[in-house]
Parts: structure tokens; C-alpha cells; sequence
């Protein structure tokens, strides 16, 4: 006979592993889609869409409206790369 596991009270480890994993998304938005593509717009002189933003605005004044947006295009390998804010940033500062 066998026993089913008993349900997973959700814990204060739980929550405290989902607000660690929002805070690394987040964190991972702020950074841009990867190390290459920032390298590769320095690399054309050009800055970033955030640190055009942070020359023009003061320090933490931007408020981000949908950070974490993604888009939902298929076709052209697009279905593959689903960066968060999909290069746009919206908000205001």
C-alpha cells in the first residue's frame, strides 16, 4: 500500500525563494539581453537604452512601467529569444 506524500504547506522559505527569484528577473531585465549586445552597441559608440536614460534623468527618479513584458512573435527564431522588456523601456522619470 502505498501512501501519497502529504501537501506542501507553502512556508516562509517558499515565499522567500519567490521574492530571490523576482528580485534576479528584475535584475536580469535591468542588465539588457546579454553581455554581447551591450558590448556590441559600445562597440558602435552607442549607449544602451538605460544609460541613455540615467544621463538624462536623476538618479532612481525613473519609474519603469512593465519591466518584465515579453513578446509573443513566432517565426524568424523570435519564438527563441524573449528577452525581458523586449528592448523597449516605458516609463517615466
Amino acid at each position: 500500500m502505498t501512501t501519497a506524500p502529504a501537501p506542501v504547506e507553502p512556508g516562509p522559505t517558499d515565499i522567500r525563494g519567490r521574492v530571490a527569484e523576482l528580485h534576479a528577473i528584475r535584475e536580469a531585465a535591468r542588465l539588457g539581453p546579454s553581455e554581447k549586445a551591450t558590448a556590441a552597441q559600445h562597440a558602435k559608440g552607442k549607449l544602451t537604452a538605460r544609460e541613455r536614460i540615467a544621463l538624462l534623468l536623476d538618479e532612481n527618479s525613473f519609474q519603469e512601467v512593465e519591466q518584465l513584458r515579453r513578446h509573443r512573435a513566432t517565426g524568424f527564431g523570435l519564438e527563441a529569444k524573449k528577452p525581458y522588456t523586449d528592448g523597449v523601456i516605458t516609463g517615466w522619470g
